[in-house]
């Protein structure tokens, strides 16, 4: 009994010092509500310049969401450069398969990637600001919004 708890912590000490090459960030909507007029705003660091990365927008949102898709205009600053705008139509379900995220119960979660291929980031501070386009507004049942950079696997 003794090796096996010892066994036991000795993988959590092990797992716990590896280190997450991926950075995320989600805003939570108290009320479920996202508001256009409340944009959220995530900022990060790069220090590895060689890999490539992935860039996700996280939505979360609950089964009562009424609409298969989401308008987001997302603004990006990468370091040194000017603030670059696009509108992005997230996906978030489809007539055969309903929603395309994960789900439990009542409520769904969507990683949609925004970058179509795996791209190089500068050093520095990489800013974004994601706010929502849609026509209902406030945009009810939407419980976070956020960004995920993940490293390439080779």
């Amino acid at each position: 009994m003794r090796n096996f708890f010892g066994a036991i912590c000795i993988i959590a000490l092990l797992s716990g010092c590896s280190t997450l090459d991926v950075f995320e960030k989600n805003t939570f909507f108290p009320e479920h509500v996202w508001k256009s007029n409340n944009p959220c705003s995530f900022t990060f660091n790069i220090d590895d310049t060689v890999s490539l990365y992935q860039i996700y927008v996280v939505i979360r949102h609950e089964d009562a969401y009424h609409f298969n898709n989401i308008w987001l205009n997302i603004a990006t600053k990468a370091p040194g450069d000017t603030v670059r705008n696009q509108q992005v139509n997230v996906q978030l379900a489809n007539n055969k398969k309903g929603w395309l995220g994960t789900g439990m119960d009542d409520v769904f979660d969507h990683r949609v990637r925004i970058t179509r291929t795996p791209v190089k980031l500068k050093k520095g501070v990489y800013s974004f600001t994601l706010q929502q386009n849609m026509r209902e507004d406030p945009l009810q049942f939407v419980l976070n919004a956020g960004i995920r950079v993940e490293k390439q696997k080779l």
